[in-house]
């Protein structure tokens, strides 16, 4: 009796001991799972993010000489194209609207079929963006663009009542106020010239000259200045609206080519994000 009692004894124990096991089992499955997918949520998409001037026309204020039809200058613009290439993007993205799509599209597939093709107005797309493609054999590229327009030069058109002093002193001389920034675009050669303009403080410089300082601008209980420079930050606002539009995976890899005023709002917009990461351009630009 007493030894079927302990087979018994055992018997419940073992399968006590069992029931545990294969609880405990569920559990770290559940939470293996957990962590798989919350390792999945927390992989970015790697951007580079890269700044440049306006290669061809531009309806700028201001506006960096350059020959896009010098056979030599074509040359710097597709070496450098070839550095970035390491980068092996998977979506190029540039400063054309979305209802451009198709045609620049349309114009990228010819040109990776025909490298030799001539552009009657290139610019950076068509000089930087379509060879860096070629080179990397990305499939897809898209415009993200939006065009507003906005004053830069309202706190020279109105009675600046608010910072005048401080406005004009910026304006006579901007640089003066970025010592670490070295732009002199005639002693500069193209490569020297593109690392100048996707330096942090180069960056900085260009969100002040383009929007902060217009905050030192209004007449007397308006904001003149401030509601100017809020269209630019609308204006990029928007145009990161539309890179969030396009479909993309953790497998891609974006590059970003703009004017580098919109680059430096980039810069901006990706370090928050939960969604990007910025990879180091410098490690391209060499």
């Amino acid at each position: 009796m007493i030894r079927i009692y302990l087979i018994l004894v055992i018997t419940i124990l073992s399968t006590v001991s069992c029931a545990k096991q294969k609880t405990n089992e569920e559990k770290e499955n559940k939470v293996s799972e957990v962590k798989k997918e919350t390792n999945s949520d927390l992989k970015k998409i790697p951007v580079l993010n890269f700044g440049t001037f306006h290669m061809g026309q531009t309806s700028d204020a201001t506006k960096t000489e350059f020959d896009e039809h010098d056979k030599k200058n074509q040359l710097e613009v597709h070496k450098i194209a070839a550095m970035l290439a390491e980068f092996k993007p998977t979506v190029i993205i540039v400063e054309t609207p979305p209802t451009y799509n198709e045609k620049l599209q349309t114009l990228y597939k010819q040109y990776i079929a025909t490298p030799e093709m001539k552009f009657k107005k290139p610019d950076e797309v068509e000089l930087l963006a379509y060879e860096l493609g070629r080179l990397s054999n990305t499939k897809r590229i898209y415009g993200i663009d939006y065009r507003m327009g906005y004053n830069y030069n309202i706190g020279r058109e109105i009675n600046n009542e608010i910072d005048a002093i401080w406005h004009d002193k910026f304006y006579k001389n901007r640089l003066k106020f970025y010592p670490e920034v070295n732009y002199d675009e005639n002693k500069l050669n193209l490569l020297d010239k593109l690392k100048q303009t996707n330096h942090d403080r180069f960056l900085d410089f260009l969100i002040a000259v383009n929007a902060d300082m217009l905050t030192h601008v209004g007449t007397k209980d308006n904001f003149e200045g401030a509601d100017e420079a809020a269209k630019y930050y609308q204006r990029n606002l928007r145009m990161y609206s539309n890179l969030n539009r396009i479909e993309l995976t953790e497998n891609d890899r974006v590059f970003i080519l703009m004017g580098a005023s919109h680059t430096a709002f980039f810069r901006d917009f990706i370090s928050r994000s939960p969604k990007y990461v910025m990879v180091n351009t410098f490690d391209y630009l060499k």
